[in-house]
């Protein structure tokens, strides 16, 4: 089900993840085989587009990728899902941003070695799909800034920032739960909800996101959100990959 009829835009990193599974890590300096190895789609932006849309959300994806073998295996991916790709920005050189990861199977745990790829940062400019749109100057030394109007399309515009009093901060703190401070200055919990066995951690935080966004989209509260991002986050943790989630 669509939240609210509503698209949700994610903004940001897409990289190429080669997630090597040990039985446990490596001494330094030694030969270890893998239980399994697998390319994944990741990045924050990019891994959370894949729990929207695992959820039912009509989403879009919108972030710079640089040419080659890896941009087209993230694209194709993000296809698969169903997520809206209209906005992605092939850069004309760079290389793709790409995590090596070593994930224990006896602990659950992973350990990330990030190489930023040197591809080019999105600009308003480089998305031709939305350049064109008029938009208010913004005050010299203020960038442009995305935002998502009512109707069927995006637009640019500045982002003033909310009042205070109609602001919301929600912090996670992964075993430890969420916490949230509403629009009125209510102080709300979820506690966290870890599975049985933990298996792979690798993006649970970008789920618990996916899974707040999702919730506040369809009108959830701000505890019954809190409470899905952390149930959904917990069963992430329990499966490799995001299949399985919902």
């Amino acid at each position: 089900a669509e939240p609210g009829g509503k698209r949700i835009l994610c903004v940001g990193l897409v990289c190429l993840d080669i997630i090597s599974v040990v039985e446990a890590y490596p001494a330094e300096d030694t030969d270890t085989r893998c239980l399994s190895q697998r390319w994944q789609r990741g990045g924050n932006a990019s891994n959370s587009c894949t729990v929207l849309a695992l959820l039912g959300a009509p989403c879009a994806f919108m972030g710079s990728l640089a040419p080659g073998h890896a941009a087209d295996f993230v694209l194709a991916d993000l296809r698969r899902r169903g997520v809206d790709v209209r906005h992605a920005v092939l850069q004309p050189g760079g290389h793709m941003p790409t995590s090596v990861v070593i994930a224990s199977a006896s602990r659950g745990t992973r350990t990330i070695l990030h190489a930023s790829g040197c591809v080019a940062a999105l600009t308003l400019l480089s998305v031709p799909q939305v350049s064109s749109v008029s938009r208010p100057a913004q005050p010299p030394g203020q960038p442009d800034r995305v935002i998502l109007r009512a109707g069927s399309g995006w637009g640019w515009g500045p982002t003033p920032a909310p009042p205070p009093r109609r602001a919301t901060l929600i912090c996670a703190w992964a075993e430890e739960g969420a916490d949230a401070m509403g629009p009125g200055g209510e102080l709300v919990h979820a506690d966290a909800c870890p599975p049985e066995t933990l298996v792979d951690t690798l993006g649970a935080g970008d789920t618990f996101n996916a899974a707040v966004i999702f919730a506040l989209s369809g009108g959830q509260s701000l505890q019954d959100a809190l409470n899905f991002g952390c149930r959904i986050a917990g069963k992430k943790c329990g499966i490799q990959g995001y299949d399985g989630i919902v």
